[in-house]
């Protein structure tokens, strides 16, 4: 049997849908059908909360939300809670991590050092911050992760910022459990980015790294 590894676009999709999609691609992985997959979409509106996502976090009710027409879902993944949208691209690898190194913290050092290369190729400066996770522009982060890894088989992902339209909603939490402001790659370009680039420097970036 030839292992594949899996690139995949789902395009603009509902969160429940991806994270559907997800355990489906987690079983193809787990059963030795693919070698791995490293899916690609973006998100309608969403809040999601992550195991260690606290409610206070959250700045308005829930019938607010209800109001606005973004729903609210609780997920395995690490970290507190987050918003995702329409400007965002989202990034789901799908990897068994026995054939890299069975290490969580050194993933996520890796994934941030991805983004950081990816922004660089745009002329961002980034970085990740010691103690945090994610990737920062100046004081401002751009890039939010947040992963889970069952039987070494990682899933859930990251999130990039690219549109500067799609960044009020993140009023609406405490991202990340934090009082900090996200920007994203138009708000520190001031220029259209496509998401296309976007998604092929990732494809080249992450391979490399």
């Amino acid at each position: 049997m030839v292992l594949e590894n899996r690139i995949l676009d789902l395009g603009l999709v509902e969160y429940i849908k991806a994270l559907q999609l997800q355990t489906e691609f987690f079983g193809e992985v787990k059963t030795g059908s693919w070698k791995s997959a490293l899916v690609f979409c973006r998100h309608y509106p969403v809040i999601t909360f992550g195991r260690q996502a606290k409610k206070e976090n959250l700045k308005v009710d829930e019938l607010e939300l209800f109001r606005r027409g973004i729903p609210v879902y609780p997920v395995e993944r690490g970290g507190d809670v987050t918003y995702h949208g329409p400007g965002q691209l989202v990034i789901y690898p799908v990897l068994h991590l026995e054939l890299f190194k069975k290490d969580l913290h050194f993933f996520l050092r890796k994934l941030e050092e991805t983004v950081i290369a990816v922004l660089s190729e745009f002329g961002i400066r980034a970085l990740a911050r010691k103690g945090l996770t994610g990737v920062w522009v100046d004081k401002h982060k751009i890039s939010s992760i947040g992963i889970t890894v069952k039987n070494w088989i990682s899933y859930h992902g990251l999130a990039l910022n690219v549109k500067d339209d799609d960044l009020a909603n993140f009023s609406l939490i405490r991202p990340c459990g934090m009082d900090i402001e996200m920007t994203s790659m138009e708000t520190v370009l001031k220029e259209n980015i496509s998401f296309e680039d976007v998604k092929k420097i990732f494809i080249r970036r992450f391979g490399y790294v």
